[in-house]
């Protein structure tokens, strides 16, 4: 009986202490932000590094490309010079052809004979056989320069057809090399937020905790909720969730740090309005600063950000967690700080930011990485919480 009274004991002790969720201590948590820090200034260098080699690749294609227009150009000319050569062949022909009719006899088979034995002397022979001589040399010579220019015109097509498919692949390589700068730099982007946003609230983060008085070793986010029971500014501790919408369906779900953040949910309303999963207090309102993401770029959309997200920070089994709602259209009656219930209206269904259409994106996470919610981005996304462990979430509900 005695050793069931010692189990019972540990278990409600298990219940009310603070869950452990791997904080940091001030100094571990600012180290953490310092070596942080320096990585997210290295992504930015390396940022900007791809924009200026993405910034000379283009400046090279741009003049690979006036090169294959100057090609083709050229190709265009030379084209126009050999249908002109082929004129003046067929001009020079009929020219010389009118020539020689008009010493011919009748188109006689022997004319060049014909003219020249038709001499009286030998004097008129002579003539007309130098005569004879130089109009065939002089037919032949023309025929020759121009078949002559023809062939060159043609090698030059060729050599000019070479150059510009040896400019067409160099262009494809480039094409290719700029892709694949752009896709590091995005791969660097993805992280949401930016980079200059990250290390601000990360720093903010730091000075929060040093201000609010921790001690040394103490565990920050431990520290945070112990000294918020004590004052004023409290929040009352929930046991249950709720669904987040009166009505609606299931569309994609949790897929962890390196999947879907959160949970997608829709309605056939799309305006329909937003309410906490439980009772809390509004720990931030904002727009997102992200710049992509790879499930938007494979889909085709573009992604600039500007998501309308509200943050509600909930009470729960000894320790805070962190509830957010994506892509609303708009924000209901609230402000930062404001105690809300699971009945009040926080926003309204959306698709701002980077969406594919109305709907809205719970993300919960066991600290947040926005005003002094006690870690990094990166941390954030290691305490993600699949929000279908807090509440039911079936393929299409009627009710909360």
């Amino acid at each position: 009986m005695k050793k069931k009274s010692i189990i019972y004991v540990f278990l409600i002790i298990s219940v009310l202490l603070p869950i452990k969720i791997n904080a940091k201590t001030i100094s571990e948590f600012e180290a953490e932000v310092n070596k942080y820090t320096a990585e997210l200034n290295e992504k930015k260098n390396k940022i900007v590094k791809n924009d200026q080699e993405i910034a000379a690749v283009r400046k090279n294609i741009a003049n690979i490309e006036s090169q294959i227009k100057s090609a083709e150009n050229e190709i265009e000319r030379l084209q126009q010079e050999i249908e002109e050569s082929n004129k003046k062949i067929a001009e020079k022909s009929a020219e010389s052809k009118k020539v020689m009719q008009y010493y011919q006899i009748e188109n006689g088979d022997n004319a060049y004979l014909e003219y020249a034995f038709g001499a009286e002397t030998i004097t008129d022979m002579i003539y007309r056989m130098s005569v004879i001589e130089q109009l065939t040399e002089y037919n032949d010579r023309i025929m020759k320069e121009l078949q002559k220019l023809i062939e060159e015109n043609i090698k030059k097509k060729a050599a000019l057809k070479q150059k510009q498919e040896e400019l067409r692949t160099l262009k494809e390589k480039l094409e290719a090399e700029k892709v694949k700068i752009e896709a590091d730099n995005q791969a660097i982007r993805e992280s949401m937020p930016s980079v200059e946003t990250q290390i601000k609230e990360a720093q903010a983060n730091v000075n929060y905790f040093k201000k609010l008085g921790c001690g040394a070793t103490e565990d920050i986010l431990a520290c945070q909720y112990r000294i918020a029971q004590r004052s004023n500014n409290s929040i009352p501790s929930v046991g249950t969730f709720a669904r987040p919408m009166e009505y609606g369906y299931s569309v994609r779900g949790f897929g962890g740090r390196y999947g879907h953040l959160g949970y997608d949910l829709s309605s056939n309303n799309k305006s329909i309005p937003i309410y906490p999963i439980a009772g809390g207090q509004v720990h931030a309102i904002y727009t997102d600063d992200c710049t992509s993401g790879s499930w938007c770029r494979s889909m085709g959309y573009s992604c600039n950000g500007n998501a309308k997200i509200v943050v509600i920070k909930h009470n729960y089994n000894g320790s805070y967690i962190y509830s957010s709602y994506v892509h609303l259209s708009g924000y209901g009656n609230i402000s930062q700080g404001m105690q809300v219930t699971r009945d009040t209206v926080i926003g309204y269904m959306g698709t701002s930011g980077c969406s594919t259409g109305p709907h809205l994106h719970v993300e919960i996470s066991r600290c947040h990485w926005k005003n002094n919610g006690g870690c990094t981005y990166n941390q954030y996304l290691n305490k993600l919480v699949n929000p279908s462990s807090l509440f039911n979430i079936p393929s299409r509900w009627s009710n909360r």
